[in-house]
């Protein structure tokens, strides 16, 4: 940006570095910059569909002193400001595939609005640097065209500023500022350095100082633009307001100003603390604003008496010093104090969450000591801020653990398990002559095998007896294999707060420089992915099947993130509206199919075939969305998803018996471990909000919130999909489908439960935005996903019972 630059090099502006509170979204940025107060983390769930803002802002105050506000760019602001603008023309920010035509939206505009005089303020917010970022992260070679366009709008804008104060002989201000940063993966959401600094610069001629005085960037908090731009423009400071004056704005004015304004600030603030704070008078802020006002009385009187001598520029200066120190103590203090918590509706949802929980219980003997354990300590590994952050963590050692304990119960089984004759039912025990009876090698072993029946270990011994040679060494060797597939796909995604910076496998791939490895892996991928989920489906659902996964690999061709023989150089990248359309039909026409099974069953007289293919199908409808949605080198995830479900139904659950708890909640497990797999986390920048526009042309809310949501919790609704299918092809009793309902919801809700109490305690803990309420939405919506998982029980169970 080299006219920016220049403008800041030359002196005739004030550059700052505006620190931006979390969540770090558009919508919340945009009260902090209008009102200057502290907007909650509820805001992240009104940023999809902003409502009014009732908060006193700058907007409010500048439309009542009848300024005409004109605004182009982001439609958000039209929606929190419906009344305050004379002119507007909106444009939408979700659709974050469109980086061209939204700016381009706001361009058009400037050429005749730049040349009229009736206006007094013109906010423009471009979107495009935004949605370049999430479509392929900050370092990506669109950034440069983008930030070259945004400085020559700046240039177009300042030169026409000029012109205008050489007619009016009034001076103009520009303010060039981000509503947020953007992190390493062109994300936004959550409180890394890259993502809360964000530029502030001010450019003026009245700001003019001489070349090469140019200054570092201050550090400042972008809530102190609100009290700045008020104070500029004549305005009350927004009642909210928790930021201070931005002082250097007031370098070059008299002195009698300058300390004028620096107390309107301190006012404003001293009445906010008083409305806040019961014990404010002991506020040392508070105290430090009473002795500047009474310090900056003796100025006055002495002003009027003489107003040239030492003495009065010696008592301003320590006025000024005093007011700014107060200022940053008031500030400090209601930056911490101002956050505003119903807690009855507080208390009202824990004790809804509660009852939810009890629903829930039921006697769970049948889980093992692993199990439980490992659900306790996860809950209570939420009570840490830095548990939470590396969540992830967590999650790996769960199921490695997981893993190493089916290899104990393997080797177990197998070398220490009963004998045929031992194990067998008493049912199916042969009569044997009366000298075999007698013998104490076999009463050892019925006795042994009595003591096993309560535990389960006799009977899943006598199922791994049955297994042939070349069996059992699959079942010895898949959970090994499982440990493994989990461990190398540790190393695809970085993701928490200690690591995300640190290189992985993903970054490789998605490197300009290995873009056929990426393609080479993807269609190997997609050809895996084919070959895991074919089997079980109809011929019709395996053609359909296949030509699904061929539009996957189109349509990451048409957008450029794999290579591809029919296309000619970057002219031919295109959007993939029409590709990824097409694989969306076929998906409809899968999930169609299998719904027709399902329903076919509940009339046939021999459905259980149908019920079973339907599931199936189902869930291989869902295979095919999820390969659609995850980006290219995140769809070694998905087949590694898919092989370890194979292995453990095929090698593990079948061959050792384990119960329905058990089985239930190892798919939780690994469902969890593989929503971090895939490079989630608890902190609000990883969410993909491109996977909601796949195959849109314009945003459209339904579909873009179901889109995202289902890429971001694929790993969790995969898992459970399988579940219901393996139950329903498995079990033999008909509660199986419903045992395995409340056991989902069960291991579900505990962290739910314990977490809502955990955050409505530690409400004014120091991380509470950075880190709880992040997770406190994550878990919010795992809720949701809990309850579709469950109602998609009831739906199966249902099935069973109306087939019966």
């Amino acid at each position: 940006m080299p006219y920016t630059t220049y403008l800041v090099e030359k002196g005739a502006s004030h550059s700052f570095v505006a620190e931006a509170k979390p969540p770090t979204v558009t919508m919340p940025r945009i009260k902090a910059l209008m009102t200057g107060s502290l907007p909650g983390f509820v805001d992240v769930v009104r940023n999809l569909n902003s409502p009014v803002l009732l908060e006193d802002n700058v907007l409010r105050q500048a439309a009542a002193a009848g300024k005409r506000i004109i605004f182009y760019g982001d439609e958000t602001w039209v929606r929190l400001f419906p009344k305050h603008f004379v002119e507007h023309d909106g444009t939408t920010s979700f659709f974050v595939s469109d980086y061209t035509e939204v700016d381009d939206n706001v361009t058009r505009h400037l050429e005749t609005v730049l040349k009229r005089d009736d206006w007094d303020v013109l906010i423009l917010h471009y979107l495009g640097l935004d949605h370049i970022g999430h479509l392929s992260g900050p370092h990506s070679p669109l950034v440069g065209h983008k930030l070259s366009e945004m400085d020559s709008v700046l240039m177009k804008i300042h030169l026409a500023l000029l012109s205008k104060e050489r007619a009016s002989l009034l001076p103009s201000l520009l303010v060039l500022c981000g509503d947020h940063g953007m992190s390493e993966t062109g994300s936004h959401g959550a409180s890394s350095m890259e993502e809360v600094s964000t530029p502030l610069v001010l450019i003026s001629s009245a700001f003019e100082r001489s070349p090469g005085n140019a200054r570092r960037p201050r550090h400042v908090q972008q809530t102190d633009l609100a009290a700045t731009l008020a104070i500029g423009l004549g305005l009350p400071i927004p009642q909210s307001s928790v930021g201070r004056l931005l002082f250097q704005v007031l370098e070059g004015r008299p002195m009698r100003d300058q300390l004028r304004f620096l107390h309107l600030n301190a006012v404003q603030l001293s009445r906010l603390l008083q409305e806040n704070v019961p014990l404010y008078e002991k506020d040392p802020g508070f105290e430090q604003f009473k002795i500047s006002e009474r310090l900056h009385g003796n100025w006055i009187k002495l002003y009027l008496e003489e107003n040239s001598s030492e003495v009065l520029l010696n008592l301003g200066t320590k006025v000024l010093r005093q007011y700014l120190d107060a200022l940053q103590s008031l500030s400090l203090s209601l930056s911490r104090q101002v956050a505003h918590y119903d807690t009855y509706s507080m208390a009202v949802g824990a004790a809804l969450v509660l009852e939810s929980l009890a629903a829930c219980l039921w006697p769970w003997s049948e889980l093992d000591v692993l199990i439980v354990m490992g659900t306790v300590g996860h809950v209570l590994s939420l009570g840490a801020s830095s548990f939470i952050e590396e969540e992830h963590q967590t999650w790996y050692f769960l199921v490695s653990t997981l893993c190493l304990a089916l290899c104990q119960d393997v080797c177990r089984k197998h070398f220490l398990g009963c004998s045929k004759e031992d194990g067998a039912p008493q049912g199916d025990r042969r009569e044997e002559p009366g000298p075999r009876e007698a013998d104490p090698a076999l009463r050892d072993g019925a006795v042994r095998c009595a003591m096993l029946e309560g535990t389960g270990v006799c009977g899943a011994a006598s199922a791994f007896e049955a297994l042939g040679s070349a069996e059992r060494q699959m079942v010895l060797a898949s959970p090994w294999a499982v440990l493994c597939c989990c461990r190398l796909l540790r190393a695809l995604n970085q993701t928490g707060v200690q690591g995300a910076h640190r290189p992985d496998l993903g970054h490789w791939l998605t490197s300009s420089d290995h873009k056929a490895a990426l393609s080479a892996l993807t269609a190997f991928s997609l050809l895996a992915v084919f070959l895991l989920v074919h089997r079980r489906c109809s011929p019709m659902s395996r053609v359909v099947l296949a030509l699904g996964l061929l539009g996957v690999y189109c349509y990451r061709a048409a957008i450029g993130n794999v290579m591809s023989p029919w296309q000619r150089g970057s002219k031919d990248v295109s959007k993939g509206i029409m590709e990824a359309r097409f694989v969306y039909v076929f998906v409809l026409g899968i999930l169609f199919t299998g719904t027709k099974d399902l329903l076919r069953s509940q009339v046939a007289a021999a459905g259980a075939k149908a019920r079973t293919v339907g599931l199936w199908e189902i869930h291989s409808g869902l295979v095919l969305l999820a390969a659609l949605l995850l980006r290219p080198h995140n769809l070694p995830v998905l087949v590694s998803s898919l092989l370890v479900q194979t292995l453990m139904a095929n090698f593990i659950w079948k061959p050792l018996s384990h119960d329905t708890a058990e089985v239930t909640v190892m798919h939780y497990w690994f469902g969890q471990a593989f929503f971090y797999f895939q490079g989630n986390s608890n902190n609000i920048a990883t969410v993909d909000i491109s996977a909601g526009f796949v195959g849109l042309e314009q945003y459209v809310e339904g579909p873009a919130v179901f889109l995202t949501a289902f890429a971001t919790y694929v790993g969790p609704v995969l898992w459970a999909s399988h579940l219901v299918n393996y139950l329903s092809s498995e079990a033999s009793s008909l509660p199986a489908l419903r045992h395995a309902c409340f056991c989902y919801a069960l291991v579900g809700s505990v962290p739910v439960s314990a977490y809502v109490v955990l955050v409505t305690s530690l409400r004014y803990h120091l991380f509470i935005w950075s880190v709880f309420s992040p997770k406190l939405l994550y878990e919010g919506m795992r809720a949701l996903v809990t309850a579709a998982v469950c109602s998609f029980f009831t739906a199966a169970d249902q099935a069973t019972l109306a087939r019966t």
